[in-house]
């Protein structure tokens, strides 16, 4: 990761607390207690994983908007469309219980870094793009793996 600017990296581990702190109050009752008597049931496991991964889904669909931007012609309207598609995935099929759910936030995640790769492969991301996606994508699947595996 050592070639991605200090200011999206800082902000995208920083955009990893969420996830981490929801693993933190599912093994740790002092944590736990702690949250919901200061911050609230949102922000306990699993409902801050569950919640926040579909948040960041939406947000990323965003991002690769923003990169689609970059495209033309009919590459253009292709990117445009496979933009949208981790948002319709967390609106979809983030539902139906805590397992089921956070296991298609790990697929949604998944089919995230496909659509980094296509978007990077036609040069619409930073060169450094996928050396920052690669390893936060690792850690949100550990982090929302908790949840569902064990």
């Amino acid at each position: 990761m050592s070639s991605v600017p200090r200011a999206p990296l800082f902000l995208a581990l920083a955009g990893l607390l969420p996830f981490l702190w929801s693993v933190g109050t599912r093994y740790s009752d002092d944590l736990y207690a702690w949250s919901m008597a200061n911050l609230g049931s949102r922000f306990v496991a699993p409902y801050l994983q569950l919640s926040y991964g579909t948040v960041i889904l939406a947000f990323m669909s965003g991002v690769l908007w923003g990169f689609a931007t970059k495209a033309g012609g009919s590459k253009a309207a292709v990117a445009y469309a496979l933009s949208v598609l981790p948002a319709l995935w967390a609106f979809f099929m983030v539902g139906g219980g805590p397992v089921s759910a956070g296991m298609n936030l790990i697929f949604g995640f998944l089919g995230l870094l496909l659509l980094d790769a296509f978007f990077q492969l036609w040069g619409l991301t930073p060169r450094w793009w996928l050396a920052l996606r690669v390893p936060l994508t690792a850690a949100v699947i550990a982090c929302l793996s908790v949840g569902v595996f064990l």
